[in-house]
């Protein structure tokens, strides 16, 4: 057929908008929003014509129908407007559908930087939802009865654990490294090791930060080797800070030498220069307890001589996204003071989140098993393993269309932390008997609940130990209401 003939045959958005097909969806999606769905719709079958009339794409189902015609009148067959009201429908849900929904995580990674870090319990955001539903003593001293300090129990609370004299949170920890030198450096230097230069994700690197702050960079020792001679005598009277970065997301190992807070704790006594020490991950417990390669704490670096250090609150805390600052009372008193604080200052919902998290390390035995992240790094293979069995009989007890097997695989941290960690795990390997591997892969991303997996050698992959297992039975339900496994292309399937 003629490319012509196939565009004379797309029917037009005022007929199509008469039909009885179309017409249903107008009460529930409203008129405006049914004429873009289906405008939107036929101007991506004339984009796939264009294509496959070039032969850069495949002639699929709805182009077939195309070339079917039973109806003399509007030259088109039923199926093909049947095919087409439903791809309408299937987009008007897609615009409709929240962007951002609940995701099951299979894919292993337990800091999934796309899937938002850190998971907050259910527990916890109960409690969140009901101190943030209305009102909340935000700034309100309910004691006195008057304004009262932001943030001021999430001070008290992370002073207890770390030791700090003060503390304060912001967005996110570039915010907290932009405030830190924009208060204590803007027109002097700060010394960082070339070795420490990190980039941080996003293209957000150190010196562009540093550069941001109104802070000079000043680039001492080498890649893998930093000496405290390089430190010293690049002191001069217009350096303001020294800067130690834990590179949280990369490892630089063998010939290396690294010069540590301890060790530049002499130059702060003798130069009056204050020590900022930016962990990254910020580990509030001690991780090689429980089997992991150890990373520097809040509390260690502290006792070890830091003035201020700074932290991300979505990472191995296993809270909500946050920049913490803790240390010496007199910079963070600088820190308030500085009208940046206020445009980088968390919200109730931020500030709500992070309370909660941190009441659980009141407890380091209770935050083991409340708080998602650190159960999940903690977990044994042992637990693993059942989760992931129980998991497999309930997809073979519902006999779809596909292989199930127990897959031994590796998980990952993720989030910029341990880099190099591996953690052993368990997971299901799913092997569809009439799609690949990617088309499933794809169809559980589309789920009412979306399922996002791995795939290793044609085998669709759900990790046990960052799959959320309450969900193992509406997963099930979900992939028999889709029919999933069938080779059969649908309205919500891509183009």
């Amino acid at each position: 057929m003629e490319k012509q003939e196939w565009y004379r045959r797309i029917p037009k958005v005022d007929v199509l908008l008469e039909t009885d097909g179309i017409r249903q969806y107008i009460p529930a999606y409203g008129y405006e929003c049914v004429r873009e769905a289906v405008r939107a719709e036929l101007s991506d079958l004339r984009a796939q014509i264009a294509q496959f009339a070039e032969g850069a794409a495949d002639e699929d189902v709805l182009l077939n129908e195309i070339c079917v015609q039973d109806d003399a009148e509007s030259g088109q067959s039923a199926d093909f407007r049947i095919l087409l009201t439903d791809r309408i429908g299937a987009r008007l849900r897609r615009m409709q559908s929240p962007g951002l929904k609940k995701v099951l995580n299979g894919t292993g990674t337990i800091l999934h930087t796309n899937f938002g870090r850190a998971p907050i319990g259910k527990e916890a955001a109960s409690r969140v939802l009901e101190t943030v539903s209305g009102y909340c003593n935000l700034e309100y001293d309910l004691e006195k009865g008057r304004r009262g300090e932001r943030c001021g129990q999430i001070e008290n609370i992370l002073c207890e654990i770390t030791g700090a004299e003060a503390a304060v949170a912001v967005n996110n920890n570039a915010a907290a490294l932009l405030l830190i030198l924009c208060t204590l450096a803007q027109g002097g230097e700060v010394i960082v090791s070339r070795g420490e230069l990190v980039e941080i994700g996003g293209q957000f690197r150190i010196p562009d930060v540093m550069k941001q702050s109104g802070a000079g960079l000043v680039e001492v020792g080498t890649t893998n080797r930093t000496r405290l001679s390089d430190y010293e005598t690049a002191v001069t009277e217009t350096t303001k800070a020294i800067l130690k970065v834990h590179t949280s997301n990369y490892r630089i190992i063998g010939f290396t030498e690294e010069t540590s807070i301890e060790q530049l704790a002499p130059l702060r006594e003798k130069y009056g220069i204050p020590l900022v020490e930016d962990l990254g991950s910020g580990a509030l417990l001690d991780l090689t307890k429980y089997g992991l390669p150890g990373e520097p704490n809040v509390q260690d670096a502290l006792r070890r001589g830091a003035d201020i250090v700074c932290f991300s609150g979505d990472k191995l805390l296993g809270g909500p996204q946050a920049g913490i600052i803790a240390g010496k009372k007199e910079y963070i008193e600088k820190m308030r003071s500085n009208p940046l604080f206020r445009a980088l200052r968390i919200d109730k919902i931020t500030a709500a989140f992070l309370e909660t998290i941190l009441l659980e390390y009141r407890s380091m035995e209770r935050a083991l098993v409340r708080i998602p992240t650190l159960r999940m790094l903690t977990q044994n293979e042992k637990e693993i393993a059942e989760d992931a069995a129980e998991l497999k009989i309930l997809l073979e007890q519902a006999a779809f269309d596909a292989e199930i097997a127990l897959y031994p695989c590796r998980s990952k941290v993720g989030g910029g932390a341990l880099p190099v960690t591996e953690l052993p795990s368990m997971a299901v390997g799913i092997r569809p008997s009439k799609i690949s591997a990617e088309t499933l892969s794809r169809r559980l991303r589309r789920l009412p609940i979306p399922v996002v997996t791995r795939i290793e050698d044609e085998n669709v992959l759900v990790d046990a130990r960052t799959f959320e297992m309450e969900y193992a039975s509406e997963f099930v339900r979900m992939l028999k209401e889709a029919e999933i496994f069938s080779g059969k292309m649908c309205a919500e399937e891509e183009r």
